[in-house]
């Protein structure tokens, strides 16, 4: 493909080429997504040469800082959490005196004019061409307040030719259908549509963004993706960790259903299951997306408790169980533990099982996308010897990043005897490359433009839709129960009957 076919994203991983300069403003600078995540990403998009001379960070914050304790804070982070190490003392000395701070109170309109002023101030300086990506690293009630106080302030739009005024808002969008609804308004209130870009940050991570050319650039795949050769699909994110004591109050509102179901797991299902695109654009993308998600019903209440096992981990060991951790309700019935069975209503899936999982304190960190096929035609090597199980298609995402395919293989020898036989493709021997975070391919998409790994504001509310109906059968008939599992568990037992047949088993972690 010739190099100027190709995306703004595309060329600057491929060739080096740099966002074009702006000026980043991060809204809840000082807090812990900010230092975990989008600082480091900062730094390695600049190590990495991605970032435009000369990009700007402009922290944004309730707390009174001035620039060089920013930077101090920021640099403790990178140095933290940066898969760079160790730190480039040279690039820090050249780069953090573009780091700024501006304390700012989200419902005090006067400071969102102060901030304007301070913004005209740094664009004049560094010469960033009215370019500005607004990143609320803050909660959904926030993110209204700044919205409204932004628009009031007309720190919504460009105020120079070539200028681009885009806002990033993070997970959670919303709490349930109506109050993404309402989010939506009042983002549309002030930005057009293509100037938001939800994140979800598992939508940049390497295997992820794989899933399309796996499906449409190999032929071999794409026809058996259907109905009548898959007979179910397992999609799972577990983790080892519970609340890590800073969860527990956010897990109190929000629960697995909704910080995991809604967004990361309904997107995996989506990009796998969605029909070919009309094009690899964003707007192409996002139409199957939110095509896939309309398709999947909304529960009844007899479907919800067939289809549905909710579990929290109790203590084990020397692991507390989430009732003792901080910020929990000692007699808490929120579940950090789901599995359910979600049906497509469209030609392609019609009658396939899709089963999500996901969970806290498990036995494993692992994030997988399982595509189980149907067995061969009855009879045909009945009288062969063998101890294996249907072909199955394993998409890793974490760890370990790759793709796994099982066929059946004859073992050498006279006997008939057949055997699994692994076909494995990881990304970290297969590419020199070493891949890099989520959260450095997502910022340099937004600065960029490239709207494919963000959310658009249907496919949020269609996912929306589907929780609620799971979580109003929930809260009016409490059924299924809760139920405990020990951490450091596969989570509870019961999970197994979502599959339906006794000889068939989650995929291991």
């Amino acid at each position: 493909m010739p190099r100027r076919d190709r995306s703004q994203i595309e060329q600057a991983f491929l060739w080096g080429q740099p966002a074009p300069p702006c000026i980043l403003v991060i809204f809840g600078a000082t807090g812990d997504l900010a230092a975990r995540k989008i600082a480091p990403a900062i730094y390695n998009l600049a190590k990495s040469g991605l970032l435009g001379e000369p990009t700007v960070v402009l922290g944004v914050a309730r707390r009174p800082l001035d620039d060089v304790q920013f930077r101090a804070e920021m640099l403790l982070a990178i140095t933290n959490h940066s898969r760079s190490q160790p730190i480039d003392p040279e690039l820090w000395r050249r780069f953090s005196p573009r780091w700024h701070y501006q304390a700012l109170q989200a419902d005090n309109e006067g400071d969102y004019l102060v901030l304007a002023r301070r913004l005209g101030d740094l664009d004049a300086r560094y010469n960033t061409g009215g370019r500005r990506l607004l990143y609320l690293a803050v909660g959904p009630e926030t993110v209204r307040q700044v919205v409204c106080n932004l628009r009031q302030a007309g720190l919504h739009k460009p105020h120079r030719p070539g200028g681009f005024v885009r806002v990033v808002v993070e997970k959670p969008f919303g709490w349930d259908l109506s109050s993404a609804q309402q989010l939506n308004r009042c983002l549309r209130r002030a930005f057009r549509e293509d100037q938001v870009f939800r994140i979800d940050h598992y939508l940049g991570k390497e295997s992820v963004q794989n899933l399309l050319v796996l499906r449409f650039a190999n032929t071999v795949f794409e026809p058996l993706l259907n109905h009548r050769y898959v007979d179910h699909v397992q999609i799972t994110a577990a983790e080892t960790v519970g609340m890590e004591v800073r969860r527990g109050a956010y897990y109190e509102q929000a629960g697995a259903l909704r910080d995991m179901v809604q967004s990361h797991l309904l997107q995996l299902m989506a990009l796998l299951a969605m029909e070919a695109p009309a094009r690899l654009d964003a707007r192409s993308i996002h139409d199957r997306k939110a095509e896939l998600l309309k398709a999947i019903a909304p529960l009844t209440p007899r479907q919800v408790a067939r289809r549905t096992v909710r579990g929290q981990y109790a203590p084990s060991g020397e692991f507390p169980g989430y009732r003792q951790e901080p910020g929990a309700h000692p007699d808490s019935e929120v579940e950090t533990y789901v599995a359910l069975s979600l049906f497509v209503a469209n030609r392609r899936w019609a009658g396939v099982p899709f089963h999500l999982r996901t969970g806290k304190a498990l036995a494993a960190k692992s994030s997988q996308i399982v595509v189980v096929f149907n067995r061969e035609a009855a009879g045909m090597f009945r009288e062969s010897c063998d101890v294996r199980g249907p072909n199955r298609l394993v998409i890793r995402i974490y760890p370990d990043e790759g793709i796994r395919l099982t066929i059946d293989g004859k073992v050498p020898g006279p006997s008939s005897i057949l055997r699994p036989v692994n076909l494995d493709s990881r990304y970290g021997t297969a590419f020199e490359a070493a891949s890099p975070e989520a959260y450095e391919h997502l910022l340099l998409d937004a600065m960029t433009g490239e709207a494919t790994l963000f959310l658009r504001n249907d496919e949020v509310e269609a996912s929306w839709n589907l929780i609620d109906s799971i979580r109003t059968s929930w809260n009016a008939t409490e059924l299924p129960k809760l139920i405990l599992y020990p951490a450091g568990s596969t989570g509870p037992e019961e999970a197994d009957r979502l599959l339906g047949d006794p000889y068939k088993r989650w995929h291991p972690l």
